[in-house]
């Protein structure tokens, strides 16, 4: 695909700004600060609005004086080193600081407040709002409605609500209350009232039934100790009467036969034990019993098996060298003969010894049974006389356990009052304010500026979001489909106003052709324009039609402009008003009046006496202003007049808005094509796309589009956009 540049591209536009920066090299701002700036007006109109408004509301607002106060709860108790369990519990507890907030709040602690004296402070602050200052000048509806405040408690309870504030300070058990008002008197005297109600409310609160449940625990104390102690008499009389006594954890009976039945237990295992050891050396007999766990242990039968194994070593060794004979090799057998003797008689000695053991343990687990039967009968005896008192103990025991739980909950008792007594203090009351506390001048106009910013900015994106008003040749490609063919310049009127501001005077067709020729942008374009056009065509003669979807969006002026340039190249050009209601060529232009192009359609002349000559170019007005211009549009005339009109090389046809008649519409099928015009920043899309589709469905062919009056600082006028397809294929080989 082909491609023609809008602009020339060795050019810079008149008035441009910076180059623009690609997506990639701008700021994640300059989007929404670019959408701000374009609609700086409306940002500006906002901006100055609201920081009005806050001005006027820092002038309205009455100042307000808060006086604040503050105690301490859950303090520690004066000399008890934090030893209470129950104010340790309630230390920095945020429940119970909370509980305590809830309190000073409650409608109960503000009626006490009420009664210590507030009507006339109340009065006062009342009149003093409602006449903003001026006490004196209040109405006698006013007056009435301060007088029921003051004496309705329940009204006077919602209305003090509003104005206290209790909060902690932190993580501290510190709470304070404060209170808010014009009058800096007022708001001490209504802060200190609350203040006073809340310590004698907690004074009041520590002589309640605390007392009397503590009067009647002591009694009930009294009372069991006294039952106990006779009852611990009692069992005690009848333990030393039945000679129960008591042993280090038992009685003594218990543990006496607890000590026989761990003997004859410990007797009975020695017995088993001597008689395994001793079974094991009988049953083996002889050499066997060498090997006997119990002949193994023995540290002479270790030591003389050592000397033997030595002798039987040596014997082993010498009886090779010396012969049996030899008198060193039987002294080695007399002795290695008494080993042997010695270590059997040892074995009976171990043998006889375990007998003995089994014979004293036989003879001590007898003895032991005889006691243990003994002791067993002592035993019952005792536990049928324990069984006796079981039920004094039981009961004793009960009245122990009672006896407890009361001193318990006694001592909690003295602790948590003795903790009311001292658990709240006053820390500081409240002073007289000096400075309203509200509405700071400094944060306020700078929230009113940042407030006036946000809305200001919020409103402008808001308009810029929802405007659908032609801007980028994009946005007319992608809805149409046609390609933009040029950007014409917006060509601003001379002097400080129109150098400077966006609200430019619109000049009049022959200046802004005046200025069009003398401007090098604006030629270029046209140049560009005027190529497209040709190129299109294929290089015949071209009958173009030239409109928009709306008036002023600066069809005539590219007709006009697009004829001097294109008569500059050597054609001859005619430019044909067909604007038959609302005619404007010969006012603007000073051609002069004559039958025009309405006159050629009604037969009263013919088309060559209505040429008006306008230099490089000719011109056919519309003539006189007619209702019936649809109609004489549609006639045969207008078809002759279209044939004749190719005898110039470009006729450009300057037809009415589409969105007004349908004469653009009528006229579209018989020329070669449409150039639809649609204005920068004022013309919607919408109507753009609408008026393509029209003219299209109309069976006219849209060659392409052109946007003026771009203004050069924001929008590029140098693009590239690509050649629409030729209809004459030969032509454009």
């Amino acid at each position: 695909m082909s491609f023609l540049t809008v602009d020339l591209a060795d050019r810079v536009p008149a008035r441009t700004s910076a180059p623009a920066l690609g997506p990639e090299r701008r700021g994640p701002l300059a989007a929404p600060l670019t959408r701000i700036w374009r609609r700086r007006t409306l940002f500006a109109t906002v901006f100055t609005l609201v920081v009005a408004l806050a001005a006027t509301a820092l002038m309205i607002i009455q100042p307000q004086y808060v006086a604040t106060g503050s105690v301490i709860v859950a303090e520690a108790e004066p000399g008890a080193h934090n030893a209470s369990m129950a104010w340790i519990q309630k230390l920095g507890d945020p429940a119970d600081i909370e509980s305590q907030i809830q309190v000073i709040r409650s409608p109960r602690l503000l009626r006490l407040a009420i009664d210590s004296g507030l009507a006339a402070s109340v009065m006062a602050e009342c009149r003093f709002a409602a006449t903003r200052g001026q006490p004196e000048e209040i109405s006698e509806t006013k007056q009435a409605a301060c007088t029921k405040l003051t004496s309705n408690h329940d009204a006077l309870v919602e209305y003090l609500l509003k104005r206290f504030t209790v909060a902690s300070s932190g993580r501290s058990r510190i709470i304070t209350i404060a209170y808010r008002s014009p009058l800096p008197e007022v708001a001490q005297t209504m802060a200190n009232a609350l203040i006073n109600a809340f310590l004698e409310d907690q004074r009041e609160a520590q002589a309640s039934s605390r007392k009397a449940a503590s009067d009647w625990l002591h009694t009930e104390i009294t009372q069991l100790d006294e039952s106990i102690r006779a009852d611990e008499t009692r069992i005690q009389t009848y333990r030393r009467r039945k000679g129960l006594l008591k042993g280090s954890s038992a009685p003594i009976s218990a543990e006496r036969l607890t000590s026989i039945s761990q003997q004859l237990n410990a007797a009975e295992a020695a017995k088993a034990d001597a008689a395994a050891r001793l079974g094991e050396i009988e049953s083996r007999g002889g050499r066997g019993a060498e090997s006997a766990p119990a002949v193994l242990a023995s540290q002479t039968v270790i030591a003389l098996k050592q000397q033997l194994s030595t002798v039987s070593a040596q014997l082993s060794n010498q009886s090779t060298l010396l012969g049996a004979s030899h008198p060193a090799i039987r002294a080695l057998v007399t002795e290695q003969s008494s080993l042997r003797e010695r270590i059997e008689q040892e074995i009976a000695n171990v043998a006889r010894g375990l007998r003995k053991s089994y014979e004293a343990s036989n003879a001590l687990a007898k003895s032991l049974r005889a006691q243990l039967e003994t002791a067993k009968t002592e035993a019952a005896a005792a536990m049928d006389d324990e069984a006796s008192i079981e039920g004094m103990v039981r009961n004793a025991e009960i009245k122990r356990t009672r006896y407890a739980d009361l001193v318990k909950r006694a001592g909690e008792l003295e602790t948590e009052r003795r903790i009311l007594t001292g658990s709240t203090r006053l820390v500081s009351l409240a002073e007289l304010p000096q400075e309203p506390s509200s509405p700071k001048t400094v944060p306020f106009v700078a929230g009113g500026i940042v407030l006036a910013g946000v809305l200001a900015a919020a409103a402008a994106l808001l308009r810029d979001s929802t405007d659908q008003r032609v801007r980028t040749p994009s946005q007319l490609l992608a809805g149409t489909g046609a390609p933009v063919f040029a950007q014409l310049p917006y060509l601003e009127a001379p002097g400080l106003v129109g150098r400077f501001s966006d609200r430019h005077r619109e000049l009049q067709l022959a200046e802004a052709l005046d200025r069009a020729r003398v401007d090098p942008v604006m030629q270029n374009v046209l140049r560009n324009l005027h190529a497209h056009l040709m190129l299109a065509g294929g290089g015949q003669s071209r009958v173009v039609l030239v409109t928009s979807s709306k008036p002023r969006e600066g069809k005539s002026f590219t007709a006009f402009a697009l004829a001097g340039i294109g008569s500059t190249s050597g054609r001859r050009v005619l430019v044909v008003e067909c604007d038959l209601r609302r005619p404007n060529f010969e006012a603007s232009l000073g051609l002069g009046r004559g039958p025009g192009l309405g006159g050629i359609l009604r037969g009263e002349i013919g088309p060559a006496e209505a040429v008006v000559s306008a230099g490089a170019f000719d011109v056919i007005p519309a003539g006189t202003p007619t209702p019936d211009s649809t109609e004489l549009l549609m006639s045969a005339r207008m078809t002759d007049f279209l044939r004749w009109s190719r005898r110039y090389d470009l006729v450009l046809l300057d037809t009415p808005p589409t969105s007004l008649l349908m004469d653009a519409a009528m006229l579209a099928r018989h020329v070669d094509g449409v150039l639809c015009c649609t204005r920068y920043g004022h013309s919607q899309l919408s109507d753009t796309v609408e008026t393509v589709a029209n003219l299209r469905q109309a069976g006219g062919h849209v060659l392409g589009i052109a946007m003026t009056m771009v203004n050069s600082g924001r929008q590029m006028t140098y693009d590239a956009m690509p050649l629409p397809q030729s209809r004459h294929a030969g032509a454009a080989r």
